[in-house]
């Protein structure tokens, strides 16, 4: 009898302390049941999507996975939104009253927090449209750099010359976006030079062409080109165009190339004018 009692006691205590109300409102009545519940929704929904993350990454290529993932964090939120409405309005909360108190504060945290749903739509359409990818070398506001990392509120980006840019998604929506390596990883790029007039243009054509083949990250396809640019008013003007599998490592395969242009025209007594001005004096 005295088991039984006691089995009693505890179960009322425990009745007691589950419906101990934490928050205590004409309209709203949370109790310790209810965290409870929440708590445990949370720790279910957040296993379930690791879970699922888990298998569903398992075998896909890199550049896939780190997609996915992006997308997946947004499904994240949404799915741990529903879960939080889901445990309190199962626990007896009443949700319409909870977000008619709440409308006039979602609408002033709306118009404050603007930029950054702009920021996360932005993420998403880039993540679904595929225009932008993790290892892709893109072009902002005149900076160049290889994408890191595409996250549902910014995108990181490493430039030449090793720093990292957190570029707030809107910016690829708002402003025009030069992704190198939309087509294919590898990037054409042009060395310019002019010579004295009087110079044998077929050979700085030859020479030209003769240090692309030499440079050692020039590639061979497509083939290297030299274009005949203009008659300039101190120089004949020559352009070397030449492609490149690493479009991050292009101003130090130029300097090479400047260098060895520089050399070869040295050797074969081809000079590099600098402007010049006739200037006529009148006596009066």
């Amino acid at each position: 009898m005295e088991s039984v009692l006691d089995e009693t006691n505890v179960f009322e205590t425990f009745r007691k302390i589950i419906n101990f109300k934490l928050i205590d409102t004409d309209t709203i009545d949370i109790t310790v049941g209810t965290f409870a519940l929440l708590l445990i929704v949370l720790i279910l929904t957040s296993f379930l999507l690791k879970l699922i993350r888990m298998v569903v990454t398992r075998k896909l290529p890199l550049e896939d996975k780190n997609r996915f993932i992006s997308f997946f964090q947004f499904i994240r939120y949404i799915v741990f939104i529903f879960a939080v409405i889901f445990a309190l309005d199962v626990s007896g909360v009443n949700m319409s009253v909870l977000l008619t108190a709440s409308a006039a504060l979602l609408v002033g945290l709306g118009f404050a927090l603007q930029q950054l749903f702009q920021d996360i739509i932005s993420g998403v359409l880039i993540i679904l449209d595929q225009s932008l990818h993790v290892g892709d070398i893109v072009e902002v506001d005149g900076k160049v750099g290889k994408v890191l990392e595409i996250k549902l509120r910014t995108t990181r980006v490493v430039t030449r010359n090793d720093r990292v840019m957190v570029i707030p998604n809107h910016k690829f929506m708002m402003d025009t976006l030069f992704n190198w390596t939309q087509n294919s990883f590898t990037n054409r790029e042009q060395v310019d030079v002019g010579v004295a007039y009087g110079s044998d243009v077929e050979l700085v054509r030859r020479l030209m062409l003769q240090c692309a083949q030499s440079a050692e990250n020039v590639l061979n396809e497509p083939e290297p080109l030299v274009l005949f640019e203009d008659f300039a008013d101190s120089s004949l003007n020559f352009s070397l165009y030449f492609y490149v599998s690493d479009g991050m490592q292009s101003p130090k395969i130029k300097s090479d190339l400047r260098f060895r242009i520089d050399a070869i025209f040295r050797q074969n007594n081809i000079s590099i004018p600098f402007p010049q001005r006739d200037v006529h004096i009148i006596k009066q």
